[in-house]
């Protein structure tokens, strides 16, 4: 069995700290020692993580960067390593969701859910490798979702971004073996944040239909970000390849596993009895 990851005195990069799983994941992280470079474009969400963060004894850096931004992701490892000096945990945890049908997203929304969630995620990863690799035990944690196990209809954007982030990580992990650099997959269920309040709509959407649309969907986010985070954590220091976090997310991968074609009808009904 593997030795156990020390996070105490290592310096973790976490996108999309400022709220939901990335503040949790931050204030776990601190309470094991762990120092943070804390990247969001929510400036104020930033500084009271990063105040919170610091008074469990780290050191924690904030960094605004808006992560479809191809240049301010290029140039965040040099802000980083100037305050910290190395890095040994990248995080790329930030997504956004986007509510229609593929025929009802426009092309331009599309990408702009892909810069976030797959192009940020792989550019992150570009920038941050060589620090990673400078390091003596390093990982790189790709946050996808239950939607990268399954694509129900409604989620093309988001289950296609999510599937992707997967794939990459995978296809990475065994390009990294025989590294200092780790790679672990996350894959949340219902994790109770506000990316469903977040959501961008598809035009023509309604007011009523957007607040229906929020509604059923926030029912289904149920699952603490503290206890998301903390399955986090442990996988990290266990040095899993893999987390799947929240029953419902377990539920999901092992359905898939047993009806890879045919799993669309029973969520369906499952949906339909919520």
């Amino acid at each position: 069995m593997a030795k156990p990851m020390e996070l105490r005195g290592r310096t973790a990069v976490i996108t999309g700290a400022a709220s939901g799983i990335g503040r949790a994941l931050a204030l776990d992280l601190a309470g094991r020692g762990c120092h943070l470079a804390l990247a969001d474009r929510d400036a104020a969400g930033l500084d009271a993580v990063a105040a919170e963060a610091s008074r469990r004894g780290v050191r924690a850096s904030r960094h605004v960067v808006d992560l479809v931004d191809a240049a301010a992701i290029a140039a965040l490892p040099e802000a980083v390593l100037a305050e910290h000096g190395g890095v040994d945990l990248v995080v790329n945890n930030a997504g956004v969701a986007l509510g229609g049908t593929f025929e009802q997203v426009s092309e331009r929304d599309f990408d702009w859910l892909f810069d976030i969630n797959f192009f940020a995620v792989v550019r992150m990863t570009r920038a941050f490798l060589p620090a990673l690799k400078r390091s003596d035990d390093a990982r790189l944690v790709n946050v996808s979702s239950l939607y990268g196990f399954v694509a129900p209809p409604g989620q093309t954007a988001y289950a296609a971004s999510k599937f992707a982030v997967r794939g990459f990580s995978q296809a990475l992990r065994l390009e990294l073996d025989g590294t200092t650099v780790g790679v672990t997959t996350v894959h949340p269920g219902g994790v109770a944040t506000a990316i469903a309040r977040n959501a961008r709509a598809p035009a023509g959407a309604s007011p009523e239909q957007l607040a229906d649309s929020v509604k059923r969907f926030e029912k289904l986010l149920r699952l603490p970000p503290e206890r998301a985070a903390a399955a986090i954590a442990e996988a990290v220091v266990r040095r899993k390849p893999r987390v799947i976090v929240g029953s419902d997310a377990k539920f999901v991968s092992l359905l898939e596993r047993l009806l890879p074609v045919s799993y669309g009808r029973v969520l369906a009904a499952v949906a339909k009895r919520a």
